[in-house]
């Protein structure tokens, strides 16, 4: 990495569940930032910038709720920055806030992302309206699902493949005292039961729809704090056009160059033997094969073969989303700083019971819009 060294020294969250009646989206942020400082040892006079992402404004219908939300965080005549990529957001906020520290604008930034989703109608928000389209109403699962059925299509993955991270993730989500679903006792028959949404994507293969709120207090490394730091060791953001001529959905060029980029400013050449464990963007249980392959983890068609060995199980040798991940706990706007903060957690040793014990690399990955937005970090428990 280039610039001046970024840690990680404070991570926070609330609880994430389907209705949060008892704060407001100020209380839920404020919640989540409390504790990023508590566990930094900070107050709010010793951040210098604070950086808000979610997605988008429609959701909830508050327009600009960084401006409204600046008491709240503490952020009174200090600079405030919005970030929105959609369903990267979170994972792209917390990249501007370590880029502000990286460049020497700043040298301690707070980052916090959110979605109060009982508030909201994300799939009447994410649906094209008349007059510009018949509304299908669809939401992201009518979306995805072809591009799911492609990847099956391609690389010939049995069917209860999907089931099988759906179980795993929500097995991993009991050692997690904020995931949302907790469900004792999951089996791959249980999902198989659940009601069909979008081919071939069931009721128990989806993620939830969570209120709640992340937070993480980013600092240079000549201003840490006492405890054990995760260093930024690589951070990239792609994109690319929704639509385009020979644009491959199942496995995106921009996923690719952008792990690539975060692969090469960390020294990785070898993703599935040099990472401890992976925090990643999986919101569609068959997403998880179909990322394997994106990241490097596994080869064009061999990804869900991974799956289906136990290499990403939490006791595989490649575990993925041992916090439970986004088929476990979806406040949208958050959920991509849900997965670098765990990251984070994992490398400080301080995930608690779902800890990858000797955990020294963590990737943590996020994707948004019509899978057209990437934001990924490595972080690592060895200074840069």
């Amino acid at each position: 990495m280039s610039g001046n060294p970024c840690a990680v020294i404070g991570v926070g969250q609330t609880r994430y569940t389907t209705r949060r009646r008892e704060v407001s989206i100020a209380g839920l942020v404020r919640e989540a930032a409390l504790r990023a400082l508590e566990d930094a040892d900070l107050t709010w006079k010793d951040i210098d910038a604070v950086v808000i992402g979610k997605a988008p404004d429609l959701f909830e219908g508050v327009m600009m709720p960084e401006a409204y939300l600046a008491d709240a965080l503490g952020a009174a005549g200090k600079p405030v920055m919005r970030v929105h990529t959609a369903g990267s957001v979170g994972g792209s906020t917390a990249l501007v806030g370590a880029s502000l520290i990286q460049g020497g604008v700043h040298d301690r930034v707070l980052v916090v992302a959110f979605e109060k989703q009982s508030e909201s109608n994300a799939t009447w928000a994410l649906s094209t309206h008349l007059p510009f389209n018949a509304s299908l109403v669809v939401g992201a699962g009518g979306y995805f699902a072809p591009h799911i059925r492609e990847y099956i299509r391609r690389s010939g993955a049995p069917a209860h493949v999907g089931h099988l991270v759906a179980v795993k993730d929500r097995r991993n989500a009991l050692r997690n005292p904020y995931a949302h679903l907790r469900i004792p006792g999951i089996t791959v028959e249980m999902v198989e039961s659940t009601p069909m949404l979008w081919e071939p994507i069931r009721y128990l293969d989806t993620c939830p729809s969570s209120d709640g709120a992340c937070a993480m207090v980013l600092a240079a490394g000549h201003r840490l704090t006492g405890g054990t730091p995760a260093w930024v060791l690589g951070a990239a953001m792609r994109s690319e056009p929704i639509s385009r001529a020979d644009r491959d959905t199942v496995s995106p060029q921009a996923g690719k160059d952008c792990a690539a980029d975060v692969y090469r400013q960390a020294g990785v050449t070898d993703p599935r033997r040099e990472i401890d464990v992976a925090e990643v963007y999986v919101p569609f249980s068959w997403y998880e094969p179909m990322w394997l392959e994106n990241l490097g983890f596994a080869a064009e068609g061999e990804g869900w073969k991974l799956t289906e060995s136990g290499a990403t199980a939490l006791d595989g040798d490649i575990p993925w989303n041992p916090s439970g991940g986004v088929l476990s706990s979806n406040p949208i706007g958050a959920s991509g700083m849900i997965r670098f903060a765990e990251a984070a957690l994992q490398v400080r040793g301080m995930a608690g019971e779902h800890q990858v014990d000797g955990a020294r690399r963590a990737l943590g990955h996020a994707y948004g819009g019509g899978a057209q937005f990437f934001a990924m970090w490595m972080v690592g428990s060895d200074r840069p």
